[in-house]
């Protein structure tokens, strides 16, 4: 992984957008963990509901996955960091 190989400064408007961006991308994700939680108690309760409960509870992995991958390529770019490939 290149990183860079002199300080990155940030100016406020930069540390603001990063931590809105943090906090979308924790909103975001507990969005889809409360979704998997909801739908899984749903079930235990009321198991005739798993057949339409089920892929609400498998999308959400993916898009955990894909809101991470987002912001880790956002924050990569924002300080200059390269993947090895």
């Amino acid at each position: 992984m290149g990183l860079p190989t002199e300080p990155v400064t940030l100016s406020v408007e930069q540390i603001e957008e990063l931590n809105r961006r943090v906090s979308a991308l924790r909103h975001d994700v507990n969005n889809n963990l409360t979704l998997i939680i909801a739908a899984l108690e749903l079930i235990r309760h009321k198991p005739e509901l798993a057949e339409r409960m089920i892929p609400t509870v498998t999308e959400q992995p993916m898009k955990i996955s894909q809101a991470l991958n987002a912001f880790s390529a956002e924050f990569e770019n924002l300080f200059g960091i390269t993947r090895d490939k």
